[in-house]
């Protein structure tokens, strides 16, 4: 077919041509699609005000899954829900009109209905309803949370292996876990820090999971939560409270004060965990001493473990991580060697 038209030597008024009737441009005649998504994680029934909105004018709703925990909401406020899966051709049908339907999509969407439509649309034959993706409920910061509760929970009931882990079996692999952390930070790669983040938080998750069958003093993911967002408010006075803090010096000294006061020590020295790396516990114990204003000699015998103690405190004077100094220099050695092996990097 020649679709060539020759230009005319003398311009001449001409009324606009009609669009022909395969466009698949929407009209009001078409009607209205209004895929409504919600969140799993927030509490069924707690749909944001446009969603209502368009559930209370739409000529339909239409659910596919039955089971939807949102159905028993939706026809407590009134809403009448027809349980149908239609195609795309079936729903635009139904639009036909000008009606409005409203699908409330499954949790995983409805990707053989989109593609349907989308389909459609790009076909050229069919006058298309107006489309619209209306979230109805969003997850909020830390969301995906619940999802790790829900997997770690279903894990504990079904492994083998998780459900007959105890805190004890797992500590080993926390140490391992932070230590895996601080190497990720100190070489610089972001995928694997995030990665290593979440080797972190599942052994935090594990743990609580675990806390909840003891039978004397349980508790949950919840209490451990509760408990750590009270000691935030509660050591940020500067943030939560009335107090001031305008240098990092200040907010430090706040954090102490607080702390002392729960903790009720008797010693600065309570509390130091002995049972970490020598060179880390030497620094925390003379951080401690300094902070304190305690004038106390470093004790001296003869000895690489006193020499190291030094070096330590030297260290935390400074402000230098004397475990991090020493990493750092132990990679530096780790690379002396494979380039005298001869292996790359």
């Amino acid at each position: 077919m020649n679709t060539t038209r020759p230009e005319p030597t003398t311009p001449e008024p001409t009324a606009p041509e009609p669009a022909p009737e395969s466009a698949p441009a929407s009209r009001p005649d078409a009607g209205r699609v209004v895929l409504l998504t919600t969140s799993h994680r927030v509490a069924p029934g707690l749909l944001s005000w446009p969603a209502w909105q368009a559930l209370r004018a739409a000529d339909r709703v239409l659910c596919a899954d039955g089971a939807h925990p949102q159905l028993p909401y939706l026809r407590e406020a009134g809403t009448a829900v027809d349980e149908a899966a239609p195609t795309a051709q079936e729903l635009v049908d139904a639009c036909a009109g000008g009606r409005t339907v409203v699908v409330v999509a499954a949790g995983e969407g409805e990707p053989a209905l989109t593609d349907g439509l989308a389909r459609l649309a790009g076909s050229g034959r069919v006058r298309m309803p107006e489309l619209e993706l209306l979230p109805a409920s969003y997850d909020l910061p830390g969301a995906r949370l619940l999802d790790l509760v829900q997997v770690m929970d279903r894990i504990r009931a079904e492994c083998p292996w998780s459900s007959r882990q105890t805190h004890k079996g797992l500590a080993k692999y926390g140490i391992e876990e932070a230590y895996e952390l601080v190497e990720a930070i100190e070489e610089g790669d972001r995928d694997e820090l995030r990665e290593e983040l979440g080797d972190v938080l599942l052994q935090v998750v594990f743990h609580a999971r675990i806390a909840e069958e003891d039978p004397d003093a349980p508790f949950s993911i919840d209490d451990v939560a509760g408990g750590i967002v009270a000691k935030l408010i509660h050591r940020h006075p500067h943030v939560f409270g009335d107090e001031t803090a305008e240098t990092p010096e200040e907010v430090k000294e706040h954090w102490l004060r607080t702390k002392a006061t729960e903790k009720r020590r008797e010693s600065v020295t309570d509390g130091i965990p002995l049972a970490q790396p020598g060179l880390a516990l030497a620094a925390k114990l003379a951080s401690r001493v300094r902070t304190a204003g305690l004038e106390v000699p470093l004790p001296q015998a003869p000895g690489i473990g006193y020499e190291l103690l030094a070096l330590a405190s030297r260290a935390e004077a400074e402000g230098v991580d004397p475990e991090a100094a020493l990493r750092a220099a132990a990679r530096a050695y780790r690379d002396a060697v494979r380039a005298t092996e001869g292996v790359q990097k």
